[in-house]
């Protein structure tokens, strides 16, 4: 009765199986509490002397305007890291999540996405079918938005996915394939942007490809980099890399002031707001 079902790149997510998940977690509890010796569990743990090293924590920055960050979730964006969160709101952001396979539109005065990892190839169809979300994340690239995008956000931010139409900002086409690419890779990006000047370690585990003409974001050729848009396979650990939360929240910020700067002038209504909207 303790099972974790799992498909082509592992453990299926417990955002996928909530309630069987909770089931499963309350079964092994019951297991615990029958067979193992948790007053003399806690009595062990009580006897050990204390870390030599202080917890981690991000440092806080000051800013006077919190930009609005918007991180994806739900199903079909399962993975990404929770210190990577803290960073950004550490680094002065007001992050807010969206589900890209329900919510119609951004959040309200958004000036920095963040797409992470997950399962874009097993609800490309759901994805696709949120059409107002695919047109207000794509007016947002092409205003100039910082956008980070990792394995599945590449793949969400392409022509299309397996033929279903994603949001169309990379003149790149996704799809599922045979063969699995799993492995550590150290580089360097490829081209200015709110990513620059750093060198950065991390992970690819993904059964896609994505094929397409463009600016490569990393030294090794993979990615793509678009205006504000840094987007590859490439899984990153925000607190592996000194600084980069900071740049990322920096660059929305001044995203934000430039939106409002059009807007005063009477050119054009607040470009955050438009991009949030369902067009």
């Amino acid at each position: 009765g303790i099972v974790t079902p799992s498909r082509h790149l592992g453990l299926v997510p417990v955002a996928e199986r909530a309630a069987e998940a909770v089931e499963t977690v309350e079964r092994l509890g019951r297991l615990i509490v029958e067979a193992g010796d948790l007053d003399a569990v806690m009595q062990i743990a009580a006897s050990a002397s204390d870390l030599a090293v202080d917890a981690w924590a991000p440092e806080l920055v000051a800013r006077d305007q919190r930009p609005v960050v918007a991180v994806a979730g739900g199903e079909a964006f399962t993975f990404s890291y929770a210190e990577n969160i803290e960073l950004l709101e550490a680094a002065g952001a007001e992050v807010v999540g969206f589900d890209p396979l329900r919510d119609a539109a951004l959040p309200p005065g958004v000036s920095g996405l963040v797409i992470g990892g997950g399962f874009p190839e097993v609800y490309a169809e759901q994805l696709s079918a949120n059409e107002p979300l695919r047109r207000a994340v794509a007016a947002l690239a092409r205003e100039g938005a910082p956008i980070s995008a990792e394995c599945a956000g590449l793949l969400y931010l392409g022509q299309s996915l397996d033929g279903h139409p994603m949001a169309g900002v990379l003149d790149v086409v996704g799809s599922m394939t045979p063969s699995l690419t799993l492995g550590y890779r150290t580089v360097k990006p490829a081209a200015a942007s709110w990513m620059s000047d750093v060198e950065v370690t991390g992970h690819e585990f993904h059964r896609t490809t994505v094929n397409g003409a463009g600016q490569p974001a990393w030294s090794s050729g993979e990615g793509f980099i678009a205006g504000g848009v840094h987007a590859s396979y490439l899984h990153l650990h925000w607190a592996g890399v000194p600084g980069l939360a900071t740049r990322f929240v920096e660059a929305a910020g001044a995203f934000a002031d430039r939106c409002q700067v059009v807007s005063r002038s009477g050119r054009t209504d607040d470009l955050t707001t438009r991009a949030g909207e369902a067009v």
